[in-house]
Order: C-alpha cells, then structure tokens, then sequence
C-alpha cells in the first residue's frame, strides 16, 4: 500500500517564527520530489503558514433512464363453461299443530283473623302540691347623717357648747318576712291501657285460576337433493400488458478539466472525525447518522467547492479481518452514495475502508483492551486531498 503522505501532495507551512525556515526547506523539498508536471502546477506565491488543494473542475454527468417496449399489450378471449352445483332442501312435508288443554281452577281455605274489640285507655289524675316558703324584703335602705354629741368630759371652757363635737352617724336598713306558698308538684295524668279483643273466621280462596295450555305440535320436514344452475357459461377477455425495459445510461452534462489551486484550512488536510455510531456490524446510515453528516460535512463541502474529499472509515481489530476490511470499505461507500444524494459530485469523493489495518491505540491483535479503548479504533473520518 503506498503510504497516505506520498499518494496525497499538501503544502503546509507552520507559521511560527521558530519553525519557519524548517518548514519553508520541507515546502521546496515536496514540491521537487513531486512529478514535473505536477510541479508546473503548484500555486505560484504561497504564503507560509498556509495550506492548499489542487481542484480540477470534474466532468458533470447525468443519468437518463430510457423505456422500451419489448412487447405489445393484447386481449385473450377464453370461454369459461357452465357450471352447477348440488343442493340439499329441506321441505315441508306436514304443517306444524296446536293442541289445547283446559286445566281447572283450584280452591283453599284461609283463617282472616280481625279484631272484635278494640282496646283503650283509663286515666288518672294526681293534683297539684304546695310548700310554704317565705321572702324577705327589704322596707327601708341603710343610711347616715351628722349628729351634735355630748360635751367633752375633759372640756376645760366653762361654756359646755365650746367642747361638743358633731358625728357622722349611720343607720341599717330595715327589713320585713313575709310568708309565701311554694308549688312543690304539678298536677299530671297518668294512662293504663285497657286490651282489645281478637276473633277470626274462614274463607275459600281461588289457589290457580283456570287455564289453557297450549302444545305446539311440530312440523313435519324432509331433505330432497337437486341440482341448480351455479354459474351461466360467459366470456373472459384477460389483457396481456406491455412488456417494458427500462435502460440507463451516462450522459455528459458538462465537460470538466479545468485545474485550479485552493487554498483550505490546514485542519482539512488532516483527518477529522465524523462521529457516527454504527450500529454493530451495519453499514446503514441511521436518521442521526445523516444529520451528523449534514452538520458537520456538507458545510465543509459547500465552503470548498471542487476539492476532492476522502471518507475513511476503520474498524477494532476484534473479529475477523477480512469482515472487518469489507465492513469498513461498506460503511466509507454508504457516507459516499448518501452526499451523492445530496448533490455532490461522485468524481470529487474517494471512500476507502482500511479495516483493522490502522488503530491508534494499543488494541492491537491478542492484546485485552476495554470497550472504550477499542470504540477509539471504530471510526469514520474524512479529510480534504488534492487529486
């Protein structure tokens, strides 16, 4: 296999000062190890640090579908017989019947109990009782006034008026008891119930009134077999239709040739991912698939018309690698035919499957790794390439 840096030229030079005359040594050496007709191709003032693509406008094809009629539609008359078919009738050999039975009616007896004296009700009346009792009332509210007093025996004026004194007298009040009756209990009925008498009598009463009781007596049947007319003979006219082929063919929309550099940014020329996940040994795109192919792709794409795309695609060194190298070669052509079906050029995309052929990690044949070691070796990636 030759190797990817010599199957696809890209001029990338580092910008950084340090790295400059490095890098410009590496750009003159890639351009003189590159075909002389090639070299006369190479963009003619490249700036350092920058990164470009060759495009060459591709020829634009178109695929026309033909249909040709390899044999006409015709009629076929065909006859189609009579046909008839066996029947078994049943018939009715004696009409169906009644026949009527008068039941009569039944009588019994019942005792009708009913009450010949109805009770009631004596009364008793206990008077009301009293109790004496009595209230006191008072007549006359307590009260007090000033009074004039005796002389004082001490009094040492010889006018016994000079040594009275005045004092502020109260009086109680004044009360009366009066007697007074008391109701101890109220007057009150009392009943006892005089008891009511009983008597009965006998009657007869109907038990079942009379009826009729109608049988129905069945009809009579009997089976015959005959032979009816099922189908009348007709005609059919069966069409044979067209026999058509359809055939596809390649027709030039527009010529390409024309050869131009781009310049890109120097992340495209290396690989990037495309984050799909594939579901275990399928090649299908899922609808979350073409979105990240839509999100992330197409807008490289449409940013870079004309410039060569390559879809890689890689599997886990698990399995066998034949398998693995088809599945991967699968998966890189199904990202392919899907940006076919969105407009993009067939001649400007290259799908290759590497397989098990490139892992990045440890995971190599025989060596125990996680799962998440190995999903780093299941990928899709994509880079831009010169043709």
């Amino acid at each position: 296999m030759v190797p990817e840096k010599d199957k696809f030229a890209v001029l990338n030079i580092n910008i950084t000062k340090k790295t400059l005359k490095m890098r410009k040594i590496v750009f003159l050496l890639s351009v003189f190890t590159a075909s002389f007709a090639f070299a006369q191709d190479l963009p003619s003032n490249p700036e350092p640090g920058k990164c470009y693509v060759r495009c060459t406008t591709p020829d634009v094809y178109v695929n026309e579908t033909v249909t040709i009629t390899t044999k006409p539609a015709y009629s076929v008359l065909k006859t189609v017989p009579a046909t008839f078919k066996t029947i078994t009738e049943r018939v009715e050999i004696k009409a169906a019947g009644k026949k009527l039975t008068v039941i009569p009616e039944k009588w019994g007896t019942e005792t009708v109990t009913y009450v010949s004296k109805e009770g009631g009700n004596t009364l008793s009346i206990s008077p009301a009782s009293f109790t004496t009792g009595s209230e006191t009332i008072e007549i006359k509210p307590a009260y007090a006034q000033w009074e004039l007093g005796a002389a004082a025996p001490d009094c040492s004026s010889g006018n016994p008026d000079d040594c009275r004194y005045w004092c502020y007298k109260g009086y109680p009040a004044e009360f009366t008891t009066v007697s007074t009756t008391l109701l101890s209990t109220p007057a009150s009925v009392s009943k006892t119930p005089i008891g009511s008498r009983e008597g009965s009598y006998t009657k007869r009463v109907l038990l079942e009134p009379a009826r009729v009781v109608e049988e129905i007596i069945p009809a009579e049947y009997k089976e015959i077999t005959k032979t009816v007319l099922d189908k009348d003979a007709y005609t059919v006219e069966e069409t044979i239709p067209v026999v058509t082929k359809t055939i596809s063919k390649e027709v030039l929309k527009e010529k390409g040739g024309l050869t131009s550099w781009k310049e890109v940014e120097c992340s495209l020329v290396e690989y990037q991912a495309l984050p799909i996940n594939w579901n275990l040994g399928s090649a299908t795109l899922t609808s979350e698939a073409k979105s990240i192919i839509d999100n992330r792709l197409m807008p490289v794409l449409a940013q870079n018309p004309g410039v060569k795309v390559e879809l890689a695609s890689h599997t886990d060194v698990r399995g066998n690698a034949s398998s693995n190298q088809d599945l991967s070669e699968r998966r890189a052509k199904a990202v392919a035919d899907y940006l076919i079906t969105k407009g993009v050029n067939p001649s400007l995309l290259v799908a290759n499957g590497y397989g098990e052929t490139k892992i990045k990690n440890r995971c190599a044949e025989g060596v125990t790794c996680t799962e998440r070691e190995h999903s780093v070796n299941r990928r899709t990636e994509f880079r831009l390439i010169n043709n």
